[in-house]
């Protein structure tokens, strides 16, 4: 397969504990450039599941999205700077004094490969559930759009967005913006609890720097099976 490819791919490690990541990262490193671990995972086992991924010479997306006052969320980057994570995410909606904190961070830790995010609108929500939580009267493409726009104001290399908004982003904010897109399924798959989904050819096609799969791998009966169909449809 491609390297291009395995360097696009997020495993999600979505799983209840150090164990069963552990047979994950040692199963699927060979094909997955990246490993996500989650609030979930990172709760229940700390840094220590930061430095299984690193150790087995993975790249960490460190996806906690954070979002909290600036001065916090400037302490917590540098924390996860010096658990050498390549990725991480905060939510946008934050505002720009959080993401200019967020990035003030990065600059201080001298770890100029770091990528900041910033999460648009989950994918479980609707656009209609995200207007009536924020009361907000702007369109779908103006809500992400500025929130991508907001992103690069403050210095961030991209953001999180499903992959029906990728087209969007890719036209207005050039090939070099970083789009990390979720909510990826095979062909014919449950949707789960995602809402706006794409298959990996589709992401792709769109433009997705990287896609981020998790069940359709981690959940699968064979594991190493479901990640090569994954980079397959990709390279497709």
């Amino acid at each position: 397969m491609a390297e291009e490819y395995r360097h696009r791919l997020i495993v999600a490690l979505d799983v209840g504990g150090y164990d069963e990541a552990a047979k994950l990262v040692e199963m699927l490193a060979p094909l997955a450039g990246y490993f996500k671990v989650g609030s979930v995972l990172f709760t229940r086992e700390g840094p220590r599941i930061c430095r299984l991924v690193k150790d087995a010479g993975s790249c960490l997306f460190l996806d906690l999205k954070f979002h909290d006052i600036p001065n916090t969320v400037h302490g917590a980057v540098r924390s996860a700077c010096d658990l050498d994570v390549d990725m991480l995410t905060v939510h946008l909606s934050g505002g720009e004094a959080m993401l200019e904190a967020a990035e003030k961070a990065k600059e201080e830790s001298g770890k100029k490969d770091l990528k900041i995010v910033g999460v648009t609108v989950l994918t479980h929500l609707t656009f209609e559930d995200f207007h009536s939580l924020f009361l907000s009267d702007r369109s779908k493409n103006e809500t992400v759009l500025a929130l991508a726009k907001l992103a690069a104001k403050c210095g961030l290399d991209g953001v999180v967005a499903s992959a029906l908004e990728l087209p969007l982003i890719r036209r207005h904010m050039g090939p070099d913006f970083a789009v990390v897109t979720p909510g990826i399924r095979l062909p014919g798959a449950e949707k789960d609890d995602q809402v706006r989904v794409a298959t990996p050819k589709k992401a792709i096609q769109a433009g997705a720097s990287h896609i981020v799969v998790g069940r359709p791998i981690t959940a699968a009966p064979d594991p190493l099976k479901a990640c090569r169909k994954i980079l397959e449809d990709m390279a497709s």
